[in-house]
């Protein structure tokens, strides 16, 4: 009965915790009171890194405009760039975007956050403003390999591109004029790009808003977005901005660096809690709801892959099948914990196609494994010598038994007979690894392998009795 009670206090915790999730994933914007008779312009803000998230904020952001019929798509940047495969997939989602893509930049568009604002219909920028020096860097700053640089410049071509170019007659001559020209934008990624006129330094090219105006990267300088929205020629319009919702702010907190090195000690904490206590109880709950908010933000967010999941499982299983079926510590408790390490430090290295080499990759890695290795260690730590403390607590008095029973008054903490079982010979009841069970002329106690281990069934011999404790060997 205590049982069912138990499981069903679980059940009521965990489906407070989807309804809490469910309610915490409806929008803060209220798209329900749009006012249809006017331009409906959906304001999406890019104010931070371009980082995994921002390629799923943006679709969630699309996904809204969409619903409300949005007649325009405003982004509103200030970036200084982040990583390119994720800029790529945002600006692949802008050029294949029905609706026009206005990009209204009121401080920076730098790095990949130019790759986005170039792949926008249309470009406004504050005074002050700046747009450009998209070389591919890794974390030290120092420009990757060509091969990365090529992919960057190529990408940066064929957005300009994508705008297309008007035909101009002067004269007997028919001039074809690039709204965009391809040459520029390339020459924001490769200073060995010169463009006569504008670029000639040889200099990664970073435009102003001045220069992007001059030089066709502008269409026109603004103070604010309805400034913006006045010189785009939008009129009597509506604004809907977009809002992270209650599960973004959570994911985003989940994926902070210390709070990841503090479920990482829960699990582990509470896995070698679970293993000091027999049966199913609150330290594995503890271990499980830990796992699934580790991993659960990371394989939202691509990062963990299936197979990083399977390692740490596998690692998990080993440790136990190391604990309660092999006796000693050995081949596969050290592959346990050397596989539930890899799942962990795995889960937190991106998994994209486009790769860094060198100290890019070896950062990432090395950032990783240190969070883990450390985590794990403090985990240990903090169960060893806070076991005793948590055990003489106020908060566990309420648990714990706290009469004290004195030998004074006829107490006594061990059988008296097992003084008369020395030297006696018997079977063991179960395995004794080292501790376990033995059976001596039909009476049963509690004993310990002096050396190795004792399979089930077999004889014994007892040897001593040490603090309430026999110690047998085999017969």
């Amino acid at each position: 009965m205590h049982n069912i009670r138990f499981f069903r206090k679980i059940a009521i915790l965990t489906s407070a915790v989807l309804l809490f999730a469910i309610g915490c994933n409806t929008k803060n914007s209220d798209t329900s009171v749009v006012d249809t008779t006017k331009t409906v312009v959906y304001v999406f803000p890019i104010r931070d890194e371009i980082a995994k998230a921002s390629f799923r904020v943006m679709k969630e952001a699309f996904a809204e405009a969409a619903s409300v019929n949005a007649d325009f798509l405003l982004i509103h940047m200030n970036t200084y760039g982040g990583r390119v495969d994720i800029a790529d997939s945002m600006r692949t989602r802008i050029l294949n975007t029905p609706v026009p893509v206005i990009c209204y930049i009121d401080n920076q568009a730098i790095s990949a956050g130019a790759l986005i604002a170039i792949a926008c219909d249309s470009i406004y920028m504050r005074s002050g403003a700046n747009i450009g020096a998209a070389t591919v860097v890794d974390q030290t700053g120092a420009a990757v390999p060509d091969k990365y640089q090529s992919f960057m410049r190529s990408t940066m071509r064929s957005t300009a591109e994508s705008h297309g170019k008007d035909t101009i007659v002067q004269g007997n001559d028919t001039i074809l004029k690039w709204h965009r020209d391809p040459h520029i934008a390339e020459a924001m990624v490769d200073p060995r790009v010169v463009v006569e006129g504008i670029d000639d330094s040889t200099k990664v090219l970073t435009f102003t808003a001045e220069e992007a105006m001059t030089n066709g990267f502008c269409e026109g300088m603004a103070a604010t977005i309805p400034e913006v929205l006045q010189k785009a020629g939008i009129t009597d319009y509506e604004l809907v901005t977009y809002k992270p919702t209650g599960v973004d702010k959570i994911i985003g907190f989940l994926l902070s660096t210390v709070v990841q090195g503090i479920l990482i000690m829960m699990m582990i904490g509470g896995i070698y809690y679970e293993l000091q206590s027999p049966g199913i109880g609150f330290p594995l709950i503890i271990a499980l709801t830990a796992a699934l908010l580790y991993f659960a933000p990371l394989y939202l967010e691509g990062l963990a892959e299936n197979w990083e999941l399977l390692l740490f499982v596998a690692g998990i299983a080993l440790v136990i099948l190391e604990i309660f079926v092999f006796p000693g510590f050995g081949v596969a408790g050290i592959s346990g914990i050397v596989l539930i390490v890899a799942g962990l430090t795995l889960s937190l290295v991106d998994n994209v196609a486009f790769r860094f080499e060198g100290s890019e990759a070896m950062g990432q890695l090395a950032k990783a494994l240190f969070t883990v290795v450390v985590s794990v260690f403090l985990s240990f730590v903090v169960a060893i010598i806070g076991t005793k403390r948590f055990a003489s607590s106020k908060a566990m008095s309420g648990l714990s038994l706290g009469t004290v029973q004195d030998h004074k008054k006829g107490y006594i903490s061990i059988d008296a007979r097992q003084k008369e079982m020395i030297g006696k010979t018997g079977t063991a009841h179960t395995i004794l690894r080292p501790s376990g069970m033995i059976e001596i002329d039909g009476e049963f106690f509690d004993a310990k392998a002096e050396v190795s281990y004792i399979e089930k069934g077999q004889k014994i011999l007892v040897v001593r009795d040490e603090a309430g404790q026999l110690y047998v060997v085999k017969a």
